[in-house]
């Protein structure tokens, strides 16, 4: 909301004066803007709370810290996570234990920052992945606090210690014989600039088709 000049000024004796006369301040035009919605206002009438006195021309509002917060976010181009796979093919076994691992880097992980300016305004904002919802393609959820613990083939079969999931089933009857894996990112968000700080939440997501079979045995 901005308080312009009327032009021209209203004549003197109008009531929008409020005993004031020309020349004694002046008459503002409030103007709004809002998203998505269009005010209609009949040329030469003024409507009510649309029009004020000041003594003074009002001081323009500055810039939004809030919305340069988001123009910074939008900088970082956030990605869903990195999912990392057991081998290029994605293959994993009915019964044995999956560590689920998503690979950190400033796009899919954090932190990353990115500043925004306007006028004498600069906003900085820092994002990073709070937690990581898997959905394995088996009707199971995981929610992982963390990127989770790469796997290593000296840790066996044991369970991960902190982001797994172990299927039952396999995925023969699933399309393309395949299981589709989605992790959904939620990243925390702080910002603070022209005297204001606050946080946002933006979730990205990423998918990835896995092959679950049988454990096949040796002799």
């Amino acid at each position: 909301m901005r308080g312009e000049e009327a032009r021209p000024q209203p004549p003197a004796g109008s009531a929008i004066w409020k005993g004031h006369d020309p020349g004694d301040g002046a008459i503002y035009t409030r103007s709004c803007v809002f998203d998505g919605a269009t005010s209609a206002v009949t040329a030469g009438v003024p409507l009510p709370g649309q029009t004020f006195w000041s003594a003074t021309p009002p001081a323009a509002a500055g810039p939004d810290p809030a919305q340069l917060a988001q123009q910074a976010v939008d900088k970082m181009l956030l990605k869903g996570p990195d999912i990392v796979t057991p081998d290029a093919a994605g293959r994993w076994t009915v019964g044995v234990p999956v560590w689920m691992h998503a690979g950190k880097s400033p796009a899919t992980y954090g932190p990353t920052s990115a500043s925004a300016t306007a006028g004498a305004v600069t906003v900085t904002a820092t994002a990073r992945v709070s937690s990581i919802r898997w959905q394995m393609g088996d009707g199971s959820t995981v929610t992982c606090t963390g990127a989770g613990t790469p796997y290593r083939k000296a840790y066996g079969k044991r369970a991960s210690p902190d982001c797994g999931h172990t299927y039952a089933q396999t995925s023969a009857s699933k399309p393309g014989k395949k299981y589709t894996v989605t992790a959904t990112a939620t990243w925390a968000i702080e910002w603070s600039g022209g005297g204001q700080s606050g946080e946002l939440t933006e979730i990205r997501e990423s998918q990835v088709e896995v092959s679950v079979g049988e454990l096949q045995a040796l002799g």
